[in-house]
């Protein structure tokens, strides 16, 4: 158990969605109606079902309206662009969200690219994450997103912020990278080739995490008084055999040292969650802009 000189250090990633999806609430009922999300998910995946609920919760606490559709597990590439194409065409869909995993013989990247850029409120379109190149980064990936949200909640001055990334994806590290140069940081990023990831990760005032390995990044790696932001989730059992969540932090032993922590879970999660709420106002009046509505 923690003690409250500690427990202030953690940062709440509940609270800070709760803010956001308020402020998506208001947008909405100065602006709606403004279309529907639909989630779309491929194959009977159980471990789709958590995710599916969490966004159908926010998009409720944000007041937007949200379908979910379920589509047979042998539909072929072909049928599914088909059902993406008539969803962006549809001006009643507002945001379109592919869930994942999805089949073996489904290619995710050619469906994600056959989203419009305009509904593409998860930021996994190509041409959503090149545009981060160019520093717009209102619809961005969502997670990445939430990593760079609760870096500015603990009021550190992103301008010359040393942040080492620990992690390369294509849908978490390298925009988080990239986002976080366009807000002024010096950003090192660190991966599975990287020679000593400690020796980077020392040094960084903040230190963000996503490899997807349980307790990876101990208290020798961080300098007292960095921020961690962990986007780890990983399931383990636990000291009884019940099955745990827990992050790529081991965040008690961190959390002793730590400035700043998000905890696992309640920290990013639920910030995704609420950025993909604002990407979805962001996606309403950019299409506004480009003349699909009055």
């Amino acid at each position: 158990m923690k003690d409250s000189a500690q427990t202030h250090h953690h940062i709440d990633g509940r609270s800070v969605a709760a803010r956001i999806l308020n402020a998506c609430r208001t947008f909405i009922e100065e602006n709606g109606p403004i279309g529907r999300l639909v989630s779309v998910s491929i194959g009977d995946v159980p471990e789709i079902a958590v995710y599916v609920r969490n966004q159908e919760r926010g998009a409720a606490r944000a007041n937007l309206p949200f379908e979910t559709q379920f589509w047979h597990g042998d539909i072929t590439q072909d049928e599914a662009k088909a059902k993406i194409q008539r969803m962006n065409d549809d001006a009643e869909v507002l945001g379109i969200i592919l869930q994942r995993p999805v089949p073996d013989h489904i290619n995710l990247r050619s469906l994600q690219s056959a989203i419009h850029p305009l509904k593409d409120v998860e930021g996994m379109n190509p041409a959503s994450i090149g545009n981060i190149v160019y520093s717009d980064v209102a619809l961005a990936p969502c997670t990445a997103a939430a990593s760079v949200e609760l870096i500015k909640e603990t009021g550190l001055d992103l301008k010359g912020l040393e942040v080492v990334m620990i992690g390369h994806s294509e849908i978490v590290g390298k925009p988080a990278a990239m986002m976080l140069m366009a807000e002024g940081a010096t950003v090192t990023v660190c991966h599975h080739l990287t020679r000593s990831v400690a020796m980077h990760s020392r040094r960084a005032d903040v230190v963000v995490v996503a490899v997807g390995i349980p307790h990876f990044l101990g208290p020798d790696m961080i300098k007292p008084g960095a921020a961690v932001i962990d986007i780890g989730i990983n399931q383990i059992d636990g000291p009884d055999g019940t099955p745990k969540i827990v992050g790529d932090v081991d965040t008690d032993a961190v959390g002793d040292i730590a400035g700043w922590i998000t905890p696992v879970p309640g920290g990013v999660g639920p910030v995704t969650v609420a950025i993909l709420m604002r990407n979805a106002t962001v996606a309403h009046q950019r299409q506004v802009a480009a003349g699909w509505m009055d």
